[in-house]
Order: C-alpha cells, then structure tokens, then sequence
C-alpha cells in the first residue's frame, strides 16, 4: 500500500521509490531538509511510483535501478513516452555506477550515487527547477551566460554559472571547477575572465580565475598569497594581488560618517 507524506503541497512535489525502506526514508530526509521541496510521496516499487503519478501533480522521480519486477531503467523508459509537458524530471538513486551512461541515455536529468550527499542532492533540486523553467526564461539564462552547456563523460548537461567556484587554465582549454565535479570547456582562460569580470570573477594568477562569492580567506605568507575556496588552495600572483585586496576590501563593514 501507498502511504503518501502529509507536507503540505508547496515546492516541488516528488516521489522516490526504492524497494528498501530505509534507503526511501533516508532520501526523503535529505529532501525534506530542502525548502524547495514540498510533498514527497514515498514507494516501494516502479508499480507504486506509476499509481502516484496517475493520482498526483509530480514534478520529479527519483527512482532506484535496481528495483524487483519493473526497474527504475524500465519506468525510465516508460515515462520518457509521456507528453512533453507531462513528463515530470527523472532522477536515477543506485550503488551502480556503471549504469550511468544508459540512464542518461533514456534523458535522465541526473544520476545520484549512493550514499546520497546532502550537497550533491541540492544540486540536483536546482537542475530540477531549472527544466521546469518557462522556455523563454531558460533561453534567457543561457544567452546571459547563467547557464552553462558542459560535456562530461560522453553526458552533456547544463549547469550554472553560480555553481562555479573557480575556473582552472589548461592550454587553449578551462576547467570549471563546481562543488560537483569540474568539467573541461573549449575557452581560453584569459577569455572567461574579461566575459565573466561583472559576474564576480576575478583572476588572481595566469592559471586561475575565482568567483569572489566562493573566496572563504586570503591567506599571506613569506611574501607569497593565496586564497582559499572550498578544500581547494589556489595561488595569488603578485601582480593580481592588490586588485583581489581591493576587492576584499570593497566588502567591509564600515561605521557610517
């Protein structure tokens, strides 16, 4: 039987179905932690999942592959025959990481590896709200440069701009450098830096340019800097250094008059 979350329905409405229960009541925690999220309808079976989205508005599934009788893969199958606008976004939960690339082949938005990560799973909210977008509006992202078409692994996807704390020189190439995993772009790094200057991006050696919202410290040492994003230790030149303590001055909190 069907036991449905009484949240009340505001946010993204989403089922996850896994044949373990456990493995459910984990991920609807995790969910639940996201004020984006609003009702999250559980099942233990594809069937289950399929009667929920007869009966409800959802917007995503997040679906286990390996599930006895119908899999995930095969309702990835099934709901990818829907109508357009009635095809809500599917998410694949599993331990198999080499089931990847045909789940992205049945246009899977993402693909989540167990154990799920708090941080990697808001990422995947944002991807889901991002395709629920009116078109004109995504369009619109995308011309402005908030969104990003990126290629890993054979899997092309879109992330955004925001998402990226630091950008790394390779040749005539840049890596983006995200909280989920970096992925390589065919634009010179001295390029990115002029384009992306107003968005907060500012380079600070000949091989890095950083998004000054993800800059935790600034660190001086022995007549050398560096600044520090995430786990990650990035190297300040000399020569970008009094612009990167400009900007860091720039956000000071100072007494009025």
């Amino acid at each position: 039987m069907v036991s449905v979350d009484s949240t009340p329905a505001e946010g993204l409405q989403v089922v996850v179905a896994d044949d373990e229960q456990p493995a459910v009541d984990e991920l609807s925690y995790l969910l639940a932690k996201d004020p984006r999220i609003g009702r999250i309808y559980p099942a233990n079976s594809a069937t289950e999942a399929l009667q929920l989205l007869e009966a409800h508005p959802v917007d995503a599934l997040f679906l286990d592959i390996h599930m006895p009788g119908l899999g995930g893969l095969e309702l990835g199958r099934v709901i990818s025959r829907f109508a357009k606008r009635h095809q809500p976004a599917v998410v694949f939960v599993t331990a198999d990481e080499e089931m990847a690339l045909e789940a992205f082949e049945l246009a899977a938005l993402d693909y989540l590896l167990k154990p799920v990560r708090l941080e990697r799973l808001k990422a995947t909210v944002q991807r889901i709200i991002e395709q629920l977008r009116p078109r004109s509006e995504t369009e619109e992202l995308t011309s402005s440069g908030e969104l990003i078409t990126v290629d890993q692994a054979g899997v092309t996807k879109m992330i955004r701009r925001s998402e990226v704390r630091y950008v790394q020189a390779q040749g005539d190439y840049a890596r983006l450098h995200t909280p989920d995993g970096s992925y390589l772009i065919r634009v010179p790094l001295s390029e990115l830096a002029e384009q992306w200057q107003p968005a907060g991006f500012l380079r600070v050696h000949r091989s890095y340019l950083v998004a000054m919202s993800h800059v935790q410290q600034v660190r001086l040492s022995k007549g050398s800097a560096s600044v520090s994003i995430g786990e990650s230790q990035l190297p300040v030149s000399r020569s970008h250094l009094p612009e990167l303590r400009e900007r860091m001055s720039a956000n000071r909190l100072r007494p009025r008059g």
